[in-house]
């Protein structure tokens, strides 16, 4: 069946949802591949943008693949029903095997194949787990020996995401650790691991070495507020730590863009070639927003720099960007911009 795969191109092709998998009481694994067998390129911890129909109105929301490039006829994100969360409870009550929606990627900085290193320290705070489980996957399947400290914590052992496969990878590489933490025990049973919330002293049992290591973070914005500033603390060298978030505010987020034209209020104007449609515009205006006004949709997520989801390619004129790493610089030499964050110098034209 998958003999004759060719490379997913998002562009063109849908996802199939072939499995839906109950992980804990509110989180689910959504498997998918596509109608014509196709096999997936991505690195371990990327993500990728699901544009849903709900209601009459697009959403585009950024999931991380919880599944590895070491398997590459499917592809797998695992959701939190969150309250509040539209698009996250739309897939866990309303889709269902067979269905398809558009998807765009993967994307994504946040990966151990940035940052080869001998030891790492895995740190992953409920649902935020699925990129250090893509990272954990990749390890174990393609036999690497790295010496892995596995950290997650989670509320209680009932919200523990991917147990048994993360201390099945543990029992059969003897340099891959996990260390469950959990805040509170089930309210029947016992509980026998680590208990409160990850903090300095604990750190320093579980992984005494934990200074020396590459370190990836991953989870509620609290979380990796708290981490971010124990490690700091513990004076370890932050350019050794890295984290994936999409809500996190940055501390440019009320004007990102600083002006670097010498008029930032000169009119120009932005050329759609793909749509034939000419829009006049401030040098003010970021591409994201200017396209929006002309009524032409430009996939977008988080909006200040960091999913990538909103890349176009650029044709022609010059552009100013404060990007947060949501583009890499073969990207950019490549002619590709993101919208969100780019405001044109003079008149652009965009190849959308």
């Amino acid at each position: 069946m998958f003999g004759d795969c060719k490379p997913w191109d998002s562009d063109q092709e849908a996802l199939v949802c072939t499995r839906i998998s109950q992980d804990s009481s509110d989180v689910k694994t959504f498997h998918f591949q596509t109608a014509n067998p196709s096999w997936f390129r991505y690195a371990p911890g990327q993500f990728v943008t699901l544009e849903i129909l709900i209601d009459g109105q697009w959403h585009s929301r950024c999931y991380t693949l919880s599944s590895s490039p070491s398997r590459p006829v499917c592809l797998t994100i695992t959701v939190k029903a969150e309250a509040t969360g539209t698009v996250s409870r739309w897939l866990h009550q309303r889709l269902q095997v067979g269905d398809t929606l558009r998807a765009r990627g993967p994307s994504g900085l946040f990966s151990l194949q940035h940052h080869p290193a001998g030891k790492y320290l895995f740190l992953a705070g409920g649902v935020g787990i699925t990129p250090l489980m893509s990272m954990a996957r990749w390890l174990f399947d393609l036999g690497h020996q790295a010496n892995v400290a596995f950290v997650q914590s989670a509320r209680t052992p009932a919200d523990l995401l991917f147990r048994d496969e993360l201390e099945s990878f543990s029992n059969r590489m003897p340099e891959f650790r996990v260390t469950l933490v959990c805040e509170r025990p089930n309210p029947i049973g016992a509980w026998t691991g680590y208990g409160g919330r990850l903090d300095r002293n604990m750190l320093a049992l579980i992984c005494p070495d934990f200074a020396e290591r590459e370190i990836f973070c991953c989870g509620p914005a609290p979380y990796m507020l708290a981490v971010r500033s124990m490690l700091q603390r513990a004076g370890v060298d932050m350019a050794r730590y890295h984290e994936e978030s999409f809500t996190v505010a940055l501390p440019a987020v009320a004007d990102p863009l600083p002006d670097r034209s010498s008029d930032a209020a000169a009119r120009t104007s932005i050329q759609f070639a793909a749509s034939g449609v000419t829009v006049p515009c401030q040098q003010t205006d970021t591409l994201l927003d200017i396209a929006h006004a002309a009524g032409l949709n430009i996939p977008s997520a988080c909006r200040f720099g960091v999913c990538g989801t909103c890349k176009v390619r650029k044709l022609a004129g010059a552009v100013t960007t404060l990007s947060n790493g949501g583009i890499t610089a073969e990207d950019e030499q490549a002619g590709w911009v993101l919208a969100c964050c780019s405001r044109p110098v003079g008149d652009v034209i965009l190849d959308c």
